[in-house]
Formats: C-alpha cells, sequence, structure tokens
C-alpha cells in the first residue's frame, strides 16, 4: 500500500512536466546568484544541464519513468547547491558537522553517495528497456561496476581540473585535508549504488511495466 502510494505521488509529479521544469530552473537560477566562484559553479553544474538537455532531447523517444525522471531532478539539484557554495561550504551540513563533531563538511559526501544511487537506477532503466542483458544478477553487477568506474572517471576529472586551474582546484576538489578523500568519494558511490538496487528495485518495475521496452 505504501509503495503505491509513492509510486501515484511521483507518477502525478512527472505528469506535470512543467514542474519539473520549474523545480530545475528555479534552482539552477538561484545557484547562480552570487555563487563562492563562478568557475567552480559551472564546474559543478554542467552534468546537472548535461542531464536536462538530454531529457529534452529523448522525452519522445525514451521517455523515463517518473521514478527515475525524479532522481535525476534531486541529483540535479544537490550538484547546483553544491555549485553555489563549494561543496566545502554548504551551511546545512557546516551546522550537522557541529552536532555531529564532523571534522569536516561532508556535503561532498552526500553528492558522491547520489553518484551512485542516481545513475544506478539510470542504468537500470536502459539495461531493462533495451534488452541488454535479462539476467537480473549479471544486470546489477554490470550497474555496479559501471557506477565504480563512473565515479573513477570523475575523480580523474576532478585531478585534471586541479592540474589547469589551481585557483579553481581546492573548491571544486574539496578534499579539506583529507587524505583518503578520492577512494572515500569511490566507496560513497559504490554504496550508493547497491543502495539504489536494493531499495528501488521493486518500484522501479512497477513503474517500468507500462512503460514498456525503448522504441
Amino acid at each position: 500500500m505504501g509503495g503505491n502510494r509513492v509510486n501515484n505521488l511521483i507518477g502525478w509529479v512527472m505528469n506535470k512536466v512543467w514542474l519539473w521544469a520549474a523545480v530545475f530552473s528555479s534552482v539552477l537560477l538561484w545557484s547562480a546568484i552570487n555563487p563562492k566562484d563562478y568557475l567552480t559553479w559551472f564546474l559543478e553544474v554542467v552534468p546537472a544541464l548535461i542531464a536536462a538537455a538530454v531529457m529534452l532531447a529523448t522525452r519522445r523517444s525514451f521517455p523515463l519513468t517518473p521514478l527515475v525522471a525524479v532522481l535525476i531532478l534531486l541529483h540535479c539539484i544537490i550538484l547546483m547547491v553544491g555549485g553555489h557554495y563549494t561543496y566545502a561550504e554548504v551551511p546545512l551540513f557546516d551546522r550537522l558537522g557541529e552536532a555531529f563533531g564532523w571534522q569536516r563538511n561532508n556535503y561532498d559526501k552526500l553528492g558522491h553517495f547520489a553518484q551512485g544511487f542516481v545513475p544506478a537506477m539510470v542504468a537500470r532503466e536502459i539495461l531493462i528497456r533495451k534488452r541488454v542483458i535479462s539476467t537480473s544478477s549479471w544486470r546489477n553487477f554490470l550497474i555496479v561496476s559501471f557506477c565504480l568506474g563512473f565515479s573513477a572517471f570523475y575523480e580523474l576529472i576532478e585531478w585534471w581540473v586541479a592540474l589547469l586551474s589551481r585557483e579553481a582546484a581546492e573548491s571544486f576538489l574539496g578534499t579539506q585535508g583529507y587524505a583518503w578523500d578520492t577512494q572515500s568519494d569511490m566507496a560513497w558511490a559504490l554504496g550508493g549504488a547497491i543502495i539504489a538496487l536494493i531499495l528501488l528495485g521493486r518500484l522501479h518495475d512497477r513503474q517500468l511495466n507500462p512503460v514498456g521496452p525503448a522504441r
């Protein structure tokens, strides 16, 4: 019963395409007003802009399930908030750090968790609807491997940015002096991917049935 309510709520939200676009545009506009650093802001929000552009271009040929579309929107919001403040200085996580005794601002860990959680569901939708792999165990293995590989590639991008622009390096990398930041980022993405497949698989399947395979 609870799963059906969530399914219906997500479906209602995504049937209002204008609502998705309005939320995305509003947060994007807010994030662009006086960010900490415009180069860092641009680097952080580019993936969100690419995701929105791809969804727009494929809205008829490959319309996403409501669940995946909402997850993409949430991920975009995480990126845009991080772009506005930089991942090391998000105020809410500063306050959480004081409350829980953290040694650093952990907003970047939320971002990397989402970096595994959301792409896992996007990959799941594509693989199922394109009928790439019929066996669920092999499909899940491939999805988790993809998400871990994507996370590793993103760490390489952060390294390249640091080499090209020393001014934006610290804000974009967000290591905050943590020696194992790269490894922990990948671990959070790996955990996000696994948790997404475990928690959302059945709900996703219910939404996939009416959609059917991709044309």
